[in-house]
């Protein structure tokens, strides 16, 4: 079971990992069944619904960069347990939702709270696993999560079986629960240097400037005037990671639609579907994860995972022409591969946008690479379901041909990124570091 189980041994990670499976069987319930509660229960329609998330979704990406760069200067372990305790009111607060501008009133300051917790996350991470292990360590809570959100799934099957005010209730309870559990998990972990907390040596020089000479030593990574959203070359590549992260996208919204509506199969084939990826990612997230550390080898994996992605549109697109149970079976393979792009893209990403960051401004850094995620699939949402289903087959090889430009792309980005990478200290040549 060690070879099989995605649970770390014991220590910070596997602390951590308790921490993520209780905090994601909470997103698994209210996924399952936030929707339901608010328009079943509550009263409000769906359409109102999906507006008021789309609203407070952009905007909670707003918080990523600033919460991200705290957690550069504050222990990031204390401060994601503060913000899960935050989660925790606002998720309660849902209770009190009677009306839409009440709906907007609890969103919007969750909907901030839990983007600018994703970056505090991506921060403690990198503390955690420190520079050799943090890709490895994103690998493993990934196929933790994904356990978690399935236990919470199904969970969030018997209140939507039961379908009464009492158990919806239940069912929101049991979400703000599992962020204070997690939270409390956190804090069993020993506090966590935050990342710009390390100070140069005395008397060293932690700006470089123009009369830096052949007699100096440097060290890269200087955090640029005006942060992340001012690196231009590290937006180049955190774009190009970031048009690949809409196959989050396209598996939880377009596939589905695209099997019953297009493939004709009836609609249990949505939960196979999407087994065969839950099942992949959890025996295989961190196997696929490895070599992705350094920026190089992560951008020529980020061109593997496009390419990988490309390759599995075509046959999504065959099973729109083949009959039901050929059609079905085509879905789950094309899912198998496209869970190994996806597997490849989520550790490449991780492991650019940790590697191309100043030391100092990892949370930042991250924080601006889950902006312009968020803002991808966003905008993927609707632009993705209009492509394939109106698009068909189609839709699916134009979509293929943009993820293969855009992992074709990377490698040469992220050198250029590399080769812009300055020094965050400058020392007389022979003086000790």
């Amino acid at each position: 079971m060690g070879r099989v189980s995605p649970v770390p041994p014991p220590g910070p990670l596997r602390t951590l990992a308790y921490a993520t499976l209780v905090n994601t069987v909470g997103a698994g319930l209210w996924l399952a069944g936030g929707a339901l509660y608010l328009t079943r229960d509550v009263g409000l329609s769906a359409p109102s619904v999906g507006a008021g998330l789309t609203v407070a979704g952009l905007v909670g990406l707003s918080a990523s960069v600033p919460l991200g760069g705290l957690a550069d200067r504050w222990d990031p372990r204390t401060l994601r347990a503060v913000l899960q305790v935050g989660q925790a009111v606002a998720a309660l607060a849902y209770l009190l939702v009677g009306s839409f501008p009440a709906f907007l009133a609890v969103a919007v300051p969750e909907a901030l709270l839990a983007a600018g917790n994703l970056a505090v996350r991506a921060a403690l991470v990198a503390a955690v696993g420190g520079p050799d292990g943090r890709v490895h360590a994103f690998a493993t809570l990934r196929a933790v999560a994904n356990l978690g959100i399935t236990a919470g799934t199904a969970l969030a099957g018997i209140a939507l079986a039961v379908d009464t005010h009492r158990a919806y209730q239940v069912l929101v309870v049991g979400n703000a629960a599992t962020y204070l559990l997690s939270a409390a998990l956190l804090l069993r972990l020993p506090p966590q240097a935050a990342a710009g907390g390390t100070r140069p040596a005395p008397g060293a020089e932690t700006t470089p400037g123009p009369r830096a000479t052949a007699g100096t030593r440097r060290t890269p990574g200087t955090l640029r005037r005006g942060g992340p959203l001012r690196d231009r070359r590290f937006l180049a590549v955190s774009g190009t990671s970031a048009v690949l992260s809409t196959h989050v996208t396209v598996l939880v919204l377009v596939v589905p639609l695209w099997t019953v509506d297009r493939a004709g199969a009836p609609p249990p084939a949505v939960s196979a579907v999407l087994l065969v990826n839950t099942v992949l990612t959890v025996l295989l997230a961190v196997r696929l994860s490895r070599g992705a550390e350094r920026a190089a080898p992560a951008a020529r994996k980020l061109r593997r995972a496009g390419l990988v992605l490309a390759a599995a549109t075509p046959l999504y697109a065959v099973t729109g022409i083949l009959p039901v149970l050929p059609a079905i079976v085509l879905l789950l393979v094309a899912t198998a591969v496209w869970t190994v792009g996806d597997l490849w893209h989520s550790a490449a990403g991780a492991g650019l946008a940790y590697d191309l960051a100043p030391p100092g401004a990892i949370g930042a850094y991250q924080g601006a690479d889950g902006l312009l995620a968020g803002l991808a699939q966003a905008l993927g949402r609707g632009l993705l379901t209009l492509l394939v289903l109106s698009g068909g087959p189609a839709g699916w090889l134009v979509l293929g041909g943009v993820f293969a430009a855009a992992g074709l792309a990377a490698p040469a980005l992220a050198r250029r990124a590399i080769a812009n990478r300055q020094a965050p200290e400058t020392r007389p040549a022979g003086v000790p570091g």
